[in-house]
């Protein structure tokens, strides 16, 4: 039985939610929680893991996009859709350069969301079609990419192979030395150049290429101190 954690404070809209939820999985187990700080406490309580945390971006008590990433860094683990009506293509590549399952607008149907639930379930990366069509930049393709992995800093390029390897930002940011809100902005900033949506697809897309041959090929500054594959 699948477990779902919702995150909004309107509680119409929750049960909007919970109707899509039952429609993608009709024997699901459903929380709910009206702030951050609710949510928190249910998660940290909770004595089996949620599969699924559906949030919305503007609640009580946060800014921008303070509580996905509070949600984000507490339990990393957690995958989370998120619902909101703050949909510009802007705003959709920066929270799916945070790591997130997918996105969704609040005014999509009852049905967009359960095909989100569903494709997030699988293991997908979800973004609802036509949030990001006003973007002009195209998916890095075979020919342009090593041109993108050749645009990374050399500490970009170390962040992207600890990626490779699974390692989450809060290791990365131990094996490097820094602080966490630094790695954060170093996968923002590769998702960018590499022009996808997360750090899976960033992996899928690397994957298609020779990337330590890639890396040996940068400057010996850039290759020096890359962490060996696991």
């Amino acid at each position: 039985m699948n477990r779902f954690l919702i995150v909004d404070d309107h509680p119409l809209f929750r049960e909007a939610l919970r109707s899509a939820v039952a429609l993608a999985d009709p024997e699901a187990e459903i929380a709910e929680a009206g702030t951050i700080e609710a949510a928190i406490e249910v998660l940290a309580a909770a004595t089996r893991s949620f599969d699924l945390a559906l949030l919305d971006l503007t609640m009580p008590g946060t800014a921008g996009f303070e509580g996905l990433l509070e949600l984000r860094g507490r339990f990393p683990r957690l995958p989370i859709l998120v619902v909101s009506a703050l949909d510009e293509p802007k705003i959709v590549r920066q929270v799916l350069a945070y790591g997130v399952a997918g996105f969704v607008s609040k005014s999509a149907r009852k049905l967009d969301l359960s095909t989100a639930i569903t494709e997030v379930l699988a293991g997908s990366v979800y973004v609802q079609p036509g949030l990001i069509a006003a973007e002009p930049e195209r998916p890095a393709g075979p020919g342009d990419l090593p041109a993108r992995i050749a645009s990374l800093t050399p500490q970009q390029l170390r962040v992207l192979s600890m990626i490779r390897q699974g390692l989450l930002n809060k290791q990365i940011a131990y094996e490097l030395g820094v602080g966490e809100t630094t790695v954060k902005a170093h996968v923002s900033e590769i998702l960018r150049k590499l022009n996808v949506f997360s750090r899976t697809q960033a992996v899928i897309e690397v994957a298609k290429l020779d990337f330590d041959k890639l890396a040996a090929a940068a400057p010996a500054s850039a290759t020096a101190s890359l962490p060996p594959p696991h």
